[in-house]
């Protein structure tokens, strides 16, 4: 079981499915994203890519997000999820897609230069290994399916191209990118630490 950290569900917790093609991700590094992101998920519609048991994304509407579109394409981690959501009372403002993250991407609207993203938040906690974040960063640079595209990822997982904030823990990085021309955030943080750096 994981720990909804804050929010109006604080302290729920949430099933995670068995196996081991899910990798939730940590307590102190959720906190980290979301001590990161500060009031920025409030009102957000925020997208969960690789969405696994719903942590990142039910952590977003515990916190105030709008709407949150978990995509998983694992079949039990997909029941997981649905049940998550279901004993939390949150499958009103959630929805869940079964499908990967590539045809999921493929299958937005783009939006013109004055139109809004898809998106104002997208988190992603892809495989630790893959090439996926690297992939998740092209793809912003290509086109703006999120305003902001968090991702965590290995040491060398990713470059600097598009990223506002960086923080290592142990061997998790997390990185926080925008696309090209989207204005910056007060909140975000232009000085990103090495990716090889280590906080205590």
């Amino acid at each position: 079981m994981l720990r909804i950290i804050s929010g109006t569900l604080g302290g729920r917790r949430i099933a995670v499915p068995t196996g081991r093609s899910t990798r939730p991700t940590r307590e102190a590094v959720r906190e980290a994203w979301f001590s990161a992101l500060g009031p920025g998920v409030a009102g957000a519609r925020v997208v969960d890519l690789f969405a696994g048991s719903g942590a990142l994304g039910i952590e977003a509407l515990s916190r105030g997000a709008a709407e949150v579109t978990f995509v998983e394409r694992g079949r039990e981690a997909s029941r997981v999820l649905e049940a998550n959501l279901e004993v939390l009372g949150v499958l009103h403002r959630s929805r869940v897609l079964r499908t990967d993250v590539g045809s999921f991407l493929g299958g937005l609207a783009r939006p013109g230069p004055e139109q809004r993203p898809p998106f104002d938040v997208a988190l992603a906690d892809p495989p630790y290994a893959s090439a996926w974040p690297a992939r998740l960063a092209a793809t912003l640079a290509e086109w703006r399916f999120a305003g902001l595209l968090c991702v965590e990822h290995a040491p060398d997982a990713l470059g600097e191209g598009g990223v506002v904030w960086r923080r290592a823990y142990g061997d998790t990085i997390l990185s926080f990118l925008r696309p090209p021309g989207e204005p910056a955030e007060a909140g975000d943080r232009p000085e990103p630490e090495p990716p090889h750096g280590r906080n205590s």
